[in-house]
């Protein structure tokens, strides 16, 4: 992949790749992409746990059997027939 950035830019990333040890301006924006990458892995499973959190207070609790199950999958196909005959 190549990019094109500014000459200050550039010039800032060389500065930050040597001032943090890195051996190339290109090691140094690897290693900030990535940490970008963990980050919203984060955010999504700080989100997916704030909506499970809300899920669990939203009302009362409900035993999962098996034919709890059984119905949701036949409420789920009703749902999916008729959106397939939109």
């Amino acid at each position: 992949m190549a990019i094109t950035i500014s000459k200050s830019l550039e010039s800032w990333v060389e500065e930050q790749a040597a001032l943090r040890g890195f051996a190339s301006a290109a090691e140094y924006v690897q290693h900030v992409l990535q940490r970008e990458r963990e980050e919203q892995k984060r955010q999504q499973r700080k989100s997916v746990e704030r909506k499970l959190l809300e899920a669990l207070d939203s009302g009362e609790p409900v035993e999962a059997t098996p034919e709890f199950w059984h119905q949701r999958r036949q409420e789920l196909r009703k749902r999916l027939a008729g959106k397939s005959r939109q």
